[in-house]
Parts: C-alpha cells; sequence; structure tokens
C-alpha cells in the first residue's frame, strides 16, 4: 500500500507528513542533520511486522516550511497525530528527534505508550565530551563561522555518519550520500528554521515523570555526550534500558534498520493494539 501523505498546516508554517502499513501507529520523528526519508530504510521493518509507520519532516526541514515564528515543536509533534486521527503512538526518535519526542511525552504524556529514543540527547543534560572530541566540534564551529556549507555538510557527515574519530568512509557510501543530500540544504545562509520554544522546565529535570516504556539504543560507535545521555536515560527513567548496538554510530535506523525494527518491535509487542 502506497504512503498516505499529508500537507498539515501549522502556526507560521506547513508540516510534511506520510503514513505507512496498518494497525497500531508508531510515530518515527528525524534526527537534525536530515529530514523524514532517513526513515526509509526503517519503515518497511516496520511494517511488516504489522505496525503503521507515521513520520513527518520537522519545520523546516525537508519539504516542510516555517516562517521566521517561535513555534513549539510539541505542538507541530501532535498536530501530526491528530492530522491522521491518532489519539496515542509508540514514538521513536532519533538525536534531535528524541529531544522533541521526550519533551513531547513529558508535555503530554497521553499521547505516548511507548518510547524508543536513538542516539539522541536529553533537553538541559550536558556532559564534557574528551578533548579530541572537543576539538572537532571546535573545527565545526569555526567552518561554520565561515559560511562554507559544503565543508560543513562534509565534516557533518565525517562526525555523525562514519562516527566522530572514526575512519573516513567507515559508513557505507549510500547513506553517506544520502544523509549529505538531506543535510546540505539545511546549512545554505538564510534558511529560515523558526525559533523553537524550549520546554520548561527541561527534560532532565522531569526524568522521573515518565511512566511508559522506555529504550535507549546507542550506537556503539557514537560520541562521548550521547552515550553519556543513553546512561542517564537508563538511571532515571524506571524501568528503562540502555541497548548499545555494536558498529554503528548516531544514524542507527539508517546504517542497522533491522536491529532497530527488532528493538522497537520487542519494546511495544508486550503493549497489544493501542490504534
Amino acid at each position: 500500500m502506497p504512503a498516505e501523505t499529508r500537507s498539515i498546516a501549522v502556526p507560521g508554517g506547513q508540516l510534511h507528513a506520510a503514513s505507512d502499513g496498518a494497525g497500531s501507529p508508531i510515530l518515527l520523528v528525524h534526527a537534525g542533520i536530515v529530514d523524514s526519508r532517513a526513515w526509509d530504510p526503517l519503515v518497511p521493518h516496520l511494517v511488516d511486522a504489522g505496525y503503521r509507520a507515521i513520520r513527518y519532516d520537522t519545520r523546516g526541514f525537508g519539504r516542510s516550511t516555517t516562517g521566521d515564528v517561535e513555534f513549539s515543536n510539541r505542538a507541530d509533534l501532535r498536530a501530526v497525530l491528530d492530522a491522521f486521527g491518532i489519539e496515542r503512538a509508540a514514538f521513536v526518535g532519533n538525536s534531535r528527534g528524541a529531544m522533541i519526542a521526550l519533551d513531547t511525552i513529558l508535555e503530554s504524556p497521553e499521547c505516548a505508550v511507548a518510547f524508543a529514543w536513538v542516539g539522541g540527547g536529553i533537553g538541559g543534560f550536558e556532559a564534557e565530551p574528551p578533548p579530541l572530541e572537543i576539538e572537532v566540534f571546535e573545527r565545526a564551529g569555526a567552518i561554520e563561522a565561515t559560511g562554507d556549507p559544503e565543508a560543513l555538510a562534509d565534516l557533518e557527515v565525517a562526525v555523525w555518519v562514519d562516527g566522530i574519530l572514526q575512519p573516513a568512509g567507515r559508513a557505507p557510501g549510500w547513506i553517506r550520500d544520502a544523509v549529505r543530500e538531506m543535510d546540505l540544504p539545511l546549512l545554505q545562509p538564510g534558511r529560515v528554521m523558526g525559533r523553537p520554544i524550549a520546554l520548561e522546565p527541561p527534560a532532565n529535570e522531569r526524568l522521573d515523570e515518565v511512566r511508559i516504556p522506555v529504550i535507549a539504543a546507542v550506537g556503539a560507535l557514537d560520541g562521548a555526550e550521547t552515550q553519556a545521555a543513553a546512561v542517564r536515560l537508563e538511571a532515571a527513567v524506571d524501568g528503562a534500558r540502555r541497548i548499545v548496538i555494536p558498529d554503528v554510530a548516531h544514524m542507527v535506523g539508517m546504517e542497522a534498520p533491522e536491529t532497530l525494527a527488532g528493538l522497537i518491535v520487542e519494546l511495544v509487542e508486550p503493549l497489544g493494539s493501542w490504534a
């Protein structure tokens, strides 16, 4: 069955969203260097397992648009659920998408039945990277200051796809190329991304409020701060389980879609139907 797509009006913008499959819904929120196409390798596995996969381009990413306005990522996520007539979903978020999903769970706990945090962050949580990683991020800042989006895209692919401090070209070429294609438009001068309103108090101060099944899946080759955030989530959320996936970095759903799908299904299967 082909994907059902929607253009969803939100204050100051439009969100592009798609739904594949049938059954209980699983909402996918992409990372900050890609758009919803990053979920292409994962979606068929979820559909084959009997679930409905919903994904969308967050505001300013991919085919979604925004004006230079203040907005809530949590409200945008809820607008996607509403547009497809979904009251509750299992949430899956990668990187920035994991932060958006977690913030929404805290603001609107009635919307989520389970949460797969994948190589994510936690609002308000910071961990000091080791010196060699700090040098890489300082280099990224210097490139950004020069206004060279091509060079910055190359470095972001090296950091987030190959893995920080990993050999250049470690990840499959098609993943590197796909991420770069999605990332480069986001780095162009003048790109309007809107002004997201942060959750207050931040998620790191409220993790004990999470009352749904949670996994924290992280690639073994991901950076130190992401690893620390996974440890923090496991320690602070009752029943949360941290899973380290070998031989992958930040883009787990692209590098190991079958493994990630298996972990998601294992998380939600005991819940039965929530459609």
